[in-house]
């Protein structure tokens, strides 16, 4: 491994909601393609009006999310906050979030730190 990696996210970096299936969101997950050995990151765009199919929690990993354009809510534990460009939010380990865009769709930057792979999905979590 050198001591840089350059990457670009749309190019190199796989868009996993399109291997899933699902065509309403993109994300791109950078710590492989980047080779980064103590954080993670990922890009994600939200179709107008999509609301993520699961909320998620990591067991020790603490994350922030950068909103880069359009609004939005998310939901963390039993708040639900509305969002808009460059606002941050950092969510604790342990704590379920999810996503959802609004008229003019989303896009984030996700970044978490150490350890990874320690996510867990929950389906149906939130509803109205």
């Amino acid at each position: 491994m050198t001591d840089y990696t350059v990457k670009n996210l749309k190019a190199d970096v796989p868009n996993s909601a399109e291997q899933f299936g699902i065509d309403e969101m993109e994300a791109r997950f950078g710590r492989k393609a980047l080779e980064v050995g103590s954080f993670g990151f990922s890009y994600q765009k939200f179709a107008p009006g999509y609301r993520q199919g699961f909320g998620h929690t990591h067991k020790e990993q603490e994350e922030a999310y950068i909103i880069l354009t359009g609004t939005g809510r998310v939901k963390v534990g039993d708040d639900i906050l509305d969002l808009e460009q460059w606002d941050v939010v950092r969510v604790s380990p342990n704590v379920i979030r999810q996503f959802e865009s609004g008229p003019d769709g989303l896009e984030l930057i996700a970044i978490g730190g150490a350890p990874t792979g320690d996510s867990e999905m929950i389906e149906g979590w939130w509803t109205d």
